[in-house]
């Protein structure tokens, strides 16, 4: 069994055993397409929007995997809510890369101008990459690296808290010895998807 089948199995696992699992359906998503099971990652992402309607990065692989299946206006119909969640989170790579994706197809791209409301990020707070809040900032970065400082500046408190929940079932389900290399790879790789962190 190759690499990517094996994978596909533990993402089906952890989609299949928690339906809510956000990360689970995310990630299956993601290998389905790598694999060129189009259809099913199309249903994927779509069950990732349904979990958490602001994760701009589903939009767009929903979108992309549309493309490969040849549904033009399917996937521009995903790419214009993509750009207007992406915009009103503050999402800006997944936003730019939305609206270029758009304009390769000759779409229209939605007007963005005040669609942005702003918030005012306080002493000891955070404008959260993952939930697109002003919420509490962590005290000290999780870690001491480049990482833990990036998750300090742009994760809140309750994001992180709700990651370490998740990571625990990341690493029992899919059997991470965090001693390894590779499972400390894929365990950061889960990470950063939940965090949105891309």
């Amino acid at each position: 069994m190759s690499d990517l089948d094996t994978r596909i199995q533990h993402f089906t696992k952890m989609a299949t055993d928690d339906p809510e699992n956000e990360l689970g359906h995310f990630s299956l998503g993601r290998a389905l397409m790598e694999a060129g099971r189009f259809d099913q990652a199309i249903a994927s992402f779509g069950r990732v929007i349904e979990l958490n309607p602001k994760n701009s990065r589903a939009y767009q692989l929903r979108a992309a995997a549309m493309l490969r299946k040849g549904d033009r206006q399917g996937a521009i119909a995903e790419l214009t809510r993509g750009v207007e969640v992406a915009h009103q989170r503050g999402d800006m790579m997944p936003r730019n890369e939305m609206i270029q994706m758009l304009k390769d197809l000759g779409a229209p791209v939605p007007d963005l101008a005040g669609a942005q409301t702003s918030q005012t990020v306080g002493e000891g707070q955070v404008l959260c990459q993952r939930c697109g809040r002003v919420g509490p900032k962590q005290p000290a970065p999780p870690f001491r690296n480049a990482q833990g400082r990036e998750i300090q500046e742009k994760i809140c408190m309750p994001c992180w808290r709700e990651w370490l929940a998740m990571s625990t079932k990341v690493i029992n389900e899919l059997r991470l010895p965090l001693a390894d290399p590779q499972a400390q790879k894929i365990y950061d790789q889960h990470m950063i998807e939940f965090l949105n962190l891309h």
